[in-house]
């Protein structure tokens, strides 16, 4: 097997580059600053750990784009060759501000967007930097991200390969458990098996690794504890009768994949078996909703009215999906308030669920490629109950 190289080549940045001074040029502007980490892992192909120090990208209309980063990054950069002019200062908060340095280098005028994800501390800081300045919030680099590129897309297809082999794995565990006659592991332990499995098939297959806010993991839950949409692994002990969810995923060159099964463990009840059909036939149903052309908040109806046909729509917590890139969640949202319509190249996940008080959840996700004729799931692992049953 030839081993994937996870960082792209510095020459696949330009082409990102030119796709945001493209809707600049559309959209009016001189200028753009940003300092949100995926953004800054987007337009150069940098990625590093955020903290109190600001690091930040300035585009500008011409063919500059300038990092802001402090000098204790500057190597860093450079060894992932950053894509961009490197501005430095030395220490925050500094005896001026950090963004003078930036200033000093580029001279902003005219119409600036900047990022709406910037908190207010650095929104005046920056303000105060840049004098005369039109500072306007926008999300166009988020909606740059929105199509990806065919080599990001290599990337997503190999994290879903990755993710389908944790929940392997994660199955694995539990049956061995049984087979052995010993103890079934904890919601932690199960937890930090699948992790542990993702990381090393990265390490082991994979060339310049990406370490990203999250490489490899997820939520692992059962019974009760499952019927909270986001709860966090705990000790409970997997038990005969229990469902219980995988929700994993990783991240390859920083292109995040989720996928999500609901098991049961033993002879499903007939509410096990209610539950379980109706999130698989909402899944599928969602499935075919995704396409472009299509709004999100229509495909989110659509989905989620499987749910509430089947007369369990008191039990949904949440929307049908999301969009899936440099972020594990980022925009376009598949929910009633979203009316971006949806592209070929977008990837966004696919997961109904519902939430039963006292007994549990069911959440079945696939993350999507959007195509030019409908959607192609990206992960694979089997979602019927039969498949997703362990006997004891």
């Amino acid at each position: 097997m030839t081993e994937l190289d996870q960082r792209l080549p510095p020459q696949f940045f330009d082409r990102v580059q030119e796709r945001v001074r493209s809707m600049m040029a559309e959209e009016g502007f001189d200028g753009f600053l940003t300092d949100h980490p995926e953004d800054i892992a987007y337009l150069t192909g940098f990625f590093h750990h955020p903290s109190e120090r600001p690091v930040a990208i300035w585009v500008d209309a011409s063919d500059r784009v300038v990092m802001l980063l402090p000098e204790l990054e500057r190597e860093y950069a450079e060894s992932q060759s950053a894509r961009a002019e490197l501005v430095a200062f030395f220490e925050y908060p500094g005896v001026t501000s950090p963004y003078t340095a930036l200033t000093s280098a580029v001279r902003p005028r005219g119409r600036v967007g900047f990022s709406s994800s910037m908190t207010f501390q650095r929104l005046a800081a920056a303000r105060a930097a840049m004098g005369d300045a039109d500072l306007v919030a926008s999300d166009l680099i988020a909606r740059a991200r929105y199509v990806k590129f065919p080599e990001e897309i290599e990337l997503h297809r190999e994290a879903a390969r990755v993710t389908d082999r944790m929940l392997d794995a994660g199955v694995r565990m539990v049956a061995g458990a049984i087979s052995a006659g010993g103890d079934l592991p904890t919601e932690a332990e199960l937890e930090r098996h699948v992790t542990a499995t993702g990381t090393a098939i990265m390490y082991a297959e994979h060339r310049n690794v990406v370490v990203a806010s999250l490489l490899a993991g997820g939520l692992v839950y059962s019974g009760a504890n499952s019927a909270f949409p986001h709860g966090l692994p705990s000790v409970n002990r997997l038990k005969a009768g229990d469902t219980f969810m995988l929700s994993l995923g990783c991240a390859v060159g920083g292109r995040f994949i989720e996928g999500e099964r609901t098991f049961v463990l033993g002879e499903p009840t007939a509410d096990q078996r209610r539950y379980h059909d109706t999130i698989r036939e909402a899944q599928a149903v969602g499935r075919e909703t995704i396409r472009a052309g299509r709004e999100c908040r229509e495909a989110n109806r659509l989905c989620l009215d499987v749910v509430r046909e089947a007369g369990l729509g008191a039990y949904i917590r949440h929307r049908q999906g999301h969009g899936i890139g440099l972020g594990m969640h980022e925009a376009p949202w598949l929910e009633d308030g979203d009316a971006t319509v949806l592209a070929a190249g977008m990837v966004v996940s696919n997961e109904p669920g519902i939430y039963v008080p006292g007994h549990a959840g069911y959440r079945i996700s696939d993350s999507m490629l959007v195509t030019a004729d409908g959607a192609e799931a990206l992960t694979t692992f089997p979602r019927d109950l039969d498949d997703c049953t362990i006997a004891l």
